[in-house]
């Protein structure tokens, strides 16, 4: 599993029958940056994952990534490589908040 910022929805009209009607999230992963672990540092690489929670800009997730995106329920037969599964509420490294959902 892996910590992302949600930076944007992708809108594909023309696409496989079975991502009809499912939200696409394009994804930023967060990284702990090594010289402060209780920080963040955004990835430079952008993944675009299926949203079956209905997440929004800005915030920050849960995904996964190969087969395992294709455990979530109701995607074993879509074709897909990323899946988010959760909503980040807060992020505590070495005991210090890293994240707190709401917070700027």
């Amino acid at each position: 599993m892996f910590v992302a910022k949600v930076i944007g929805q992708v809108v594909a009209t023309n696409k496989e029958e079975s991502l009809r009607g499912r939200r696409l999230a394009m994804l930023r992963p967060l990284l702990a940056d090594p010289d402060n672990p209780k920080k963040f540092l955004e990835g430079s690489n952008t993944i675009v994952a299926i949203d079956t929670l209905g997440v929004g800009t800005g915030e920050v997730v849960l995904f996964v990534q190969g087969s395992s995106a294709r455990q979530v329920e109701g995607l074993k037969s879509v074709p897909v490589d990323a899946s988010i599964v959760g909503i980040v509420d807060s992020v505590s490294v070495l005991g210090e908040t890293t994240y707190q959902s709401g917070s700027k």
